[in-house]
């Protein structure tokens, strides 16, 4: 069967929003433009924000699940970026110059007993990846289709936070790649490994409430992997319904 590209997703902030995209220009050594550009350090953060930093600096879905709800829209040009939730209005900020504001607006999603959310960050030449390496994330609609069934409840994608999502393979055939290149129309990716997942994915991105045991699921296949990341060794455009092939 053929493999396609089937879904692509950025993520402005880290662990703060997504935005689907129809196609997207990769480079060689960077992560996908404007996915993880910002994030969010909160007060107990160990960073100066000069570089890479691990992911347990951030607010994050998997300490606050509420988070996985917001949705959020980039205009590259102005940089402005439009962040909307169910119990939040819908605002459009710079999230450096208007970082206030941005804070203003996060703090009512945090839990009281974690560490609140406290400035903004953006790394020059990179984005905030969970990946110490530019990664771009990689995911497949059969695995997801296999924890749902394992759940007994439909699965949003939007859980995963994955950037491309193919179509076409059996479940979990993803993980074989691991050492491979694969192609995606002129672009030529390093599958590096696979994808540890936390309490992040049993948020609903609806209403942002933990309501499926997704971790459980995935350790009746003996681990608590989902999806792989890659490296983009050769750049180019990819596109919704492009052909994908392992080298």
């Amino acid at each position: 069967m053929t493999i396609t590209l089937a879904h692509l997703w950025r993520h402005p902030i880290k662990s703060h929003g997504r935005e689907a995209l129809e196609r997207v220009s990769l480079e060689a050594g960077k992560t996908m433009p404007w996915d993880r550009t910002w994030a969010i350090a909160h007060e107990a953060a160990k960073t100066d924000g000069s570089s890479w930093a691990p992911c347990a600096n951030f607010s994050r879905v998997a300490k606050a699940p509420k988070l996985m709800a917001i949705a959020s829209e980039l205009d590259e040009t102005t940089e402005m970026l439009t962040l909307s939730h169910p119990e939040q209005p819908t605002v459009t900020i710079h999230p450096e110059r208007d970082a206030e504001q941005l804070l203003d607006w996060v703090r009512p999603l945090m839990p009281e007993n974690r560490a609140a959310s406290a400035r903004i960050i953006r790394v020059a030449g990179r984005g905030m990846t969970d990946s110490d390496f530019p990664s771009i994330s990689i995911a497949n609609l059969a695995s997801n289709a296999a924890v749902a069934d394992k759940v007994g409840t439909e699965l949003s994608l939007i859980r995963w936070r994955a950037n491309l999502w193919l179509d076409g393979l059996e479940a979990w055939e993803e993980f074989e790649w691991v050492g491979n290149t694969v192609q995606i129309g002129d672009v030529k990716l390093a599958v590096e490994e696979r994808i540890g997942r936390c309490l992040a994915t049993t948020a609903n991105p609806q209403s942002g409430e933990r309501d499926a045991d997704t971790l459980g699921a995935l350790r009746e296949w003996g681990h608590q992997d989902f999806g792989i990341y890659a490296k983009v060794i050769e750049g180019g455009e990819i596109k919704l319904g492009d052909t994908v092939r392992v080298l």
